[in-house]
């Protein structure tokens, strides 16, 4: 039987986002926000301030010319931050307080997200637009201790688990690959409510720490690890998973 916070939690809509900023650091800004929800999404670029890291640029594509931003060298539209934020909040107001899903969100988007939102004093308006927040990299982490992976990166366990390569480090390319990463994995209710945080929750400081037990790996598969998930799970939005294959 459900408890009340798993019953919530199975109740909620699912929306699905990403940033794609100026490097890694937490002083970095955003550049790109990007949010999916089933077939509805959202897309919106803005000129950081700062200068993008080479790293970054590297690895994106994004580059400031005389402050306009270009993307792979192509000229992209540019709203402002708080345009961006602003947009995003009527997006999950929207889809009425749904869950917010992404990966590795709580030790990097949502700090930054955070800091955006209390710089424009959007952050009311934010928290009340949503339930909760989800990190799916300690999901995945629990989902799939003992199949030894080498990895928990997305990019890597959609290549694992689907298949299939997408262009990575592109926010909506990504937000689209989680969520089908996410239906195919299917986590229970307990173990979403289990992941579910809030920007309070994440700003806490006090943290028991602790040395995780090593569990021991499973017997080899005798086939890839994708095709035993699709064996055990049928992807039934095949448009969706072509559109994130690389072309």
């Amino acid at each position: 039987m459900l408890t009340s916070d798993e019953a919530d939690v199975s109740r909620r809509p699912l929306v699905f986002f990403d940033l794609e900023t100026t490097g890694l650091g937490q002083n970095c800004e955003i550049v790109q926000l990007a949010a999916v929800s089933g077939g509805h999404s959202l897309n919106l670029y803005v000129i950081p301030r700062c200068r993008m890291q080479p790293g970054a640029a590297k690895v994106t594509g994004f580059r400031v010319r005389r402050q306009k931003l270009y993307l792979h060298r192509q000229l992209v539209l540019t709203n402002s931050l708080r345009e961006v934020l602003v947009s995003f909040i009527v997006f999950l107001q929207m889809l009425r307080r749904p869950l917010l899903i992404g990966h590795n969100i709580r030790r990097f988007d949502c700090p930054l997200l955070t800091r955006a939102l209390d710089e424009l004093d959007l952050r009311t308006d934010f928290e009340s637009s949503v339930s909760g927040c989800v990190d799916t990299l300690p999901l995945t982490r629990e989902m799939l201790k003992g199949h030894c992976l080498q990895s928990f990166r997305q990019e890597y366990l959609v290549k694992e688990l689907l298949g299939v390569n997408y262009k990575a480090h592109d926010a909506l390319e990504d937000v689209r690959a989680l969520q089908t990463l996410y239906n195919v994995l299917q986590p229970t209710s307990e173990v979403i409510t289990k992941h579910v945080f809030t920007l309070r929750d994440m700003e806490k400081t006090a943290a028991a720490g602790g040395v995780k037990a090593k569990v021991a790996c499973l017997p080899a598969e005798q086939r890839p690890l994708w095709q035993y998930f699709r064996l055990t799970v049928k992807v039934s939005d095949e448009a969706e998973e072509r559109e994130i294959k690389s072309t």
